[in-house]
């Protein structure tokens, strides 16, 4: 059985280039994906270059646990240095958002991940991409939950990025 998965991508290193890498590499292993409109951001925890960050949807019949290790090695490919700091700059950053509706929490893996709620550019290309979805533990749509985050929102600046 198929599971609708959706991937947060953010880069703040070489970003258009890491984003396409990364969007291509997906394409290998899942096949058609949906792309939300790419959002310039500033960084979070840290002093760093602006984030580009969108989301992608795809169908996928493999485990969670097989999505996240295909995320590392992508993330591995594409140079990201897991010696840095939580909170530093990184050539891609791929976190599973949502797995179907699924709620879990394993070590490393926290589905729904929860800067869902926490983070404009997770959130604005989550409702962009999949407005009428449901939050697995909110149980409202990530278009009422963007309108509710909207007017406290630090600004998105849309980025054309060509995929």
């Amino acid at each position: 059985m198929s599971t609708r998965v959706y991937v947060g991508l953010g880069s703040n290193v070489d970003r258009e280039t890491r984003l396409r890498q990364a969007v291509d590499a997906l394409r290998a292993r899942f096949g058609a994906l949906g792309l939300s409109p790419v959002y310039n951001s500033a960084a979070v925890g840290f002093d760093g270059f602006d984030f580009l960050n969108l989301v992608a949807g795809f169908d996928t019949e493999l485990e969670v646990e097989q999505v996240a290790a295909v995320f590392r090695e992508i993330e591995n490919q594409l140079g990201r240095d897991r010696s840095l700091p939580k909170f530093s700059s990184r050539s891609i950053d791929l976190d599973i958002l949502t797995y179907g509706d699924t709620v879990l929490d394993l070590p490393g893996i926290r589905i729904p991940r929860p800067e869902i709620l926490e983070n404009a550019f997770v959130l604005k290309p989550l409702q962009d991409l999949a407005p009428d979805t449901l939050h697995p533990e909110r149980g409202e749509t990530y278009a009422v939950l963007w309108q509710r985050m909207a007017p406290t929102a630090p600004r998105l600046d849309l980025f054309p990025v060509e995929f």
